[in-house]
């Protein structure tokens, strides 16, 4: 299993990611935000699918020893909101964007040093 054995920059990345989209997926997921989720008229499904998906990807990145598979799991997770947004005419989808980047980034950073990368 690889494990993130992280530098500094990477670290503080890392984190941030983990704890602000583990902090959004918990509100994404309390009953007042199905409400307002009601609103987009899109099928209920979707937001036990993305909140769930969020908090998983969250707690796999901030483990070490699994944070480069959370990072993958959780530019899935912002890929499939991105169309799902994009496929129902939504597209302020600038903050995905940045958060699958920084997934991206910290995924792609374990490929570019092969297993125990710096991530």
């Amino acid at each position: 299993m690889n494990e993130v054995k992280s530098q500094p920059p990477l670290t503080i990345l890392r984190w941030a990611l983990g704890l602000v989209i583990l902090a959004e997926a918990v509100v994404f997921l309390l009953p007042q935000s199905s409400h307002a989720f009601a609103k987009t008229h899109l099928p209920n499904v979707i937001q036990p699918v993305l909140g769930w998906g969020e908090i998983v990807g969250c707690i796999l990145l901030l483990i070490p020893r699994t944070a480069i598979r959370g990072a993958w799991f959780l530019l899935a997770v912002f890929v499939l909101a991105v169309i799902i947004h994009l496929l129902h005419g939504m597209y302020n989808v600038g903050n995905l964007l940045v958060y699958a980047a920084a997934a991206w980034t910290l995924a792609a950073e374990s490929v570019a040093h092969g297993p125990g990368a710096q991530a």
